[in-house]
């Protein structure tokens, strides 16, 4: 049999009712605050998970970094070893072509210096300067000067000893001779000497029209 509410009148089922009205309210109270407790929780981890992302990728950003210096040091210590080596050899590499100069690179020898200058062209060391080409204060060192007739500017006239370079970086500069144009002898070019050569031939014209 199923028992009364105390002070409940037989047939009267109001104190039942109120009973479970009141269960249901208090479980849809402690069904919310479960909800909002869950809310809260899942608030969090979001939260912390875009910490722990933001940590991670800082974490990767840096090592990136790292990976790049510690290539960008290997590479500058390397190009400062490959570079002493090669300054070291410019000394051999003079007198290989000083001896070619008076024929004497031939034979076995021939063979060993083309395969020394070869090999450190392959490692970047690149020799320069030529006769003709302009003077360049950052590249050529003067030794000797002359003035010539020959020139409309500074120019290197005789290479006395190659210049080297590895790159951008000049290991030498080239020493050599030059020669400035001859002063008073530089002659116009253009329409403008054209046209003072025109002015000669009409004085001419005229000169000999008077005669």
């Amino acid at each position: 049999m199923t028992e009364k509410p105390q002070g409940a009148e037989p047939g009267d089922d109001s104190a039942a009712e109120e009973a479970v009205i009141k269960a249901a309210e208090e479980a849809a109270a402690a069904g919310a605050e479960g909800s909002a407790s869950g809310t809260e929780a899942l608030a969090t981890a979001k939260r912390e998970l875009a910490e722990r992302t933001g940590d991670l990728q800082r974490l990767q950003a840096e090592y990136q970094n790292y990976r790049k210096r510690v290539e960008r040091d290997r590479l500058t210590v390397r190009e400062i070893a490959v570079s002493n080596i090669l300054e070291s050899l410019i000394p051999v590499l003079d007198d290989i072509g000083r001896a070619r100069d008076h024929g004497e690179v031939t034979g076995g020898f021939k063979s060993v210096a083309e395969s020394l200058e070869t090999v450190v062209a392959k490692l970047g060391l690149q020799q320069f300067g030529k006769e003709g080409e302009p003077f360049d204060p950052t590249m050529h060192e003067a030794l000797m000067h002359s003035y010539s007739s020959e020139v409309t500017e500074d120019t290197c006239v005789q290479i006395l000893q190659p210049g080297y370079r590895i790159g951008e970086r000049i290991i030498r500069p080239a020493m050599v001779a030059v020669a400035e144009p001859q002063p008073g002898t530089q002659t116009a070019s253009g329409p403008d000497a054209d046209t003072a050569k025109g002015g000669e031939k009409k004085d001419q014209a005229d000169g000999g029209s008077d005669s």
